[in-house]
């Protein structure tokens, strides 16, 4: 019996997702930074073997919304929570239930889809702080299966799989095994040149920051040379961008360059030009051009 389904994972920003999710990969396919909201869109990532399918859809952090682009993230998120076969609750040891995971879970309450509670970050934590979140959690909300796991370290992630397998329904194989993602490689580019300047750059800069490929030719050579515009929303965030004699970008080019030449296998020729777009996540039609889906 083959099975297959829809598995989201939500949370709080910067509580792991992105991590996790490259973990029961295997792969490196989202990015992953320490600031929050690092993940923009829902990026469908394939897991397959001889006796499953899980395609697990990384959405963005819920939060409250300062601009168009988070509306766009936030609906997108809870949209998610009504398509999918279960939904993996992913949180970190903690003295309470914040105001955002008792947001969350009360988002959860009226939708009739099996949910995990998946704690993360045991290994940074005493066993009786573990023990006394996955209490208070517990009595908080009626979970169908609780696992405490390390996502960095892999801790009980085989355990999470397995439990995830043995709840999806029987069904086809909607993508080729060999698929790994339903996102085109120039988008996982974009999302690698972003992570460097999530991940770089001072706590104000980075979330005003968008990639798009503006040039991805391959030569004669048989490099392939890509040229991006890394927009801003102000001057000064482009000057911090750049850097002093053009030094915090040339580390985000040497970063981003290794990176990009792992996924191709092909040696890259790679250029950045820092632009400002003043607003640009207030700006629907900019947001569209970038890839976001703005609907009113």
């Amino acid at each position: 019996m083959f099975k297959s389904g829809y598995v989201t994972i939500i949370g709080r920003p910067n509580v792991g997702k992105s991590t996790l999710l490259n973990k029961l990969m295997g792969e490196k396919l989202v990015i992953v930074s320490n600031k929050p909201q690092t993940t923009r869109n829902n990026i469908h990532t394939i897991l397959t073997s001889k006796d499953y399918q899980i395609i697990f859809v990384d959405t963005p952090g819920l939060h409250k919304p300062k601009h168009k682009l988070g509306e766009i993230m936030v609906k997108s998120a809870k949209d998610t929570l009504k398509n999918v076969d279960l939904i993996l609750f992913l949180t970190n040891p903690d003295d309470e239930i914040g105001k955002g995971d008792a947001m969350i879970l009360e988002e959860l309450r009226g939708i009739d889809k099996k949910v995990f509670l998946v704690l993360n970050k045991i290994d940074e934590n005493t066993q009786e702080r573990v023990a006394q979140t996955l209490a208070k959690y517990s009595s908080f909300f009626d979970f169908d299966e609780i696992v405490p796991i390390s996502a960095l370290k892999g801790k009980n992630v085989d355990t999470l799989l397995k439990l995830i397998t043995d709840n999806l329904p029987e069904g086809p194989m909607y993508y080729p095994e060999e698929m790994v993602a339903d996102v085109q490689e120039r988008f996982i580019i974009t999302e690698m040149i972003r992570e460097k300047a999530l991940r770089n750059l001072s706590e104000e800069v980075p979330h005003g920051i968008a990639v798009e490929i503006v040039t991805f030719k391959e030569q004669e050579d048989n490099r392939i040379n890509i040229e991006v515009n890394m927009l801003c929303e102000k001057e000064s965030h482009k000057g911090i961008i750049i850097g002093k004699n053009g030094a915090m970008l040339l580390k985000i080019k040497k970063q981003s360059k290794a990176d990009i030449e792992r996924l191709l296998g092909k040696k890259v020729n790679l250029n950045i030009w820092v632009k400002v777009r003043k607003e640009w996540r207030d700006n629907p039609a900019l947001l569209k051009d970038l890839g976001y889906d703005f609907k009113k």
